[in-house]
């Protein structure tokens, strides 16, 4: 566990997720010795998991937790292990990315309950207000946006630099819409705590309340499709590849470390006029008629 925080930077749920993981695979295997393990045993792993239906994410997320504790045994305690390389998790289908259209992230964001009946300010409503402009201005993941604080922003730049997945550090930028209602949030907020995104009583939000929100929400203005801070995200790069935002671009925005990543996601949400319309845009050959079939200069 220490190896998997302090060495591989892996985040507590993640941490979480890989230790669960390694408790199924002795259950489903035996506690056998880690130097005995073989290929073979994965291989008849992975054939029983599919007979019973597991996916190929939840097949994947056995094989790679399995791979860390091998890679552990043998870098940190010296055990002669099996060769991890020949551990191969299944190859995961493309997944569809799921986004909001203008419309529907204008309605759900501008359906937000802002009064109370008497006309009171509802600090509840400015505060999921403030956070769905910046998740949606920043693309953060939702941990990061709740992990910040009230002096995290620089206002004047509006700008912030935040610690991602894998204690990766990478700045965020927000639009004038969302510093404009993170401030007006703050300006009805009564406690005087750090947490950016706070209970009443000053304590910082929970992904697990904010998810309740955006179902209650999105019941509440009768929205069938799924709306979730992950789908904000998605929305918010999707509509930065389909305005010509370069893709090496939307990786630093996102906190990708991989390239490899952001394509697989988004490279494919566009059809083919808008590929042939952003074609156009940045291939241009602006040269005079003449000049292909120029003589060379003699320099």
């Amino acid at each position: 566990m220490d190896y998997m925080t302090a060495e591989r930077h892996f985040s507590p749920v993640t941490t979480r997720r890989y230790r669960e993981n390694v408790d199924w695979f002795v259950r489903s295997i035996g506690d056998v010795l880690v130097t005995d393990l073989s290929p073979s045993q994965f291989i008849s792993l992975k054939a029983r998991m599919t007979e019973r239906d597991a996916g190929p994410s939840r097949i994947a997320s056995v094989i790679y937790s399995m791979k860390c504790l091998l890679t552990y045994a043998h870098t940190i305690l010296q055990l002669p292990v099996m060769d991890v390389s020949t551990l191969r998790g299944p190859r995961k289908p493309k997944r569809t990315v799921l986004y909001l259209s203008d419309a529907e992230l204008n309605n759900f964001v501008d359906s937000i309950p802002l009064r109370t009946w008497t006309g009171k300010p509802r600090i509840s409503g400015y505060r999921f207000r403030a956070l769905l402009e910046t998740l949606s201005a920043t693309a953060m993941r939702i941990s990061e946006a709740l992990s910040l604080n009230r002096d995290s922003i620089d206002f004047t730049r509006a700008q912030a630099m935040i610690i991602g997945k894998g204690n990766k550090q990478r700045t965020v930028f927000f639009s004038p819409r969302a510093l404009e209602w993170i401030t007006r949030y703050l300006d009805i907020r009564t406690d005087a705590t750090a947490p950016l995104f706070a209970t009443e009583d000053g304590r910082r939000i929970t992904a697990r309340a904010v998810q309740a929100m955006f179902r209650r929400h999105a019941r509440y203005i009768g929205l069938e499709k799924r709306v979730t801070p992950h789908i904000i995200r998605h929305t918010t790069a999707t509509h930065l590849l389909k305005n010509g935002c370069p893709i090496g671009a939307i990786k630093e925005i996102l906190g990708h470390e991989n390239l490899e990543t952001t394509c697989r996601f988004y490279l494919g949400i566009l059809d083919t006029a808008e590929v042939k319309k952003l074609h156009h845009t940045y291939l241009r050959f602006d040269l005079p008629d003449n000049s292909l079939s120029a003589s060379p200069s003699p320099t």
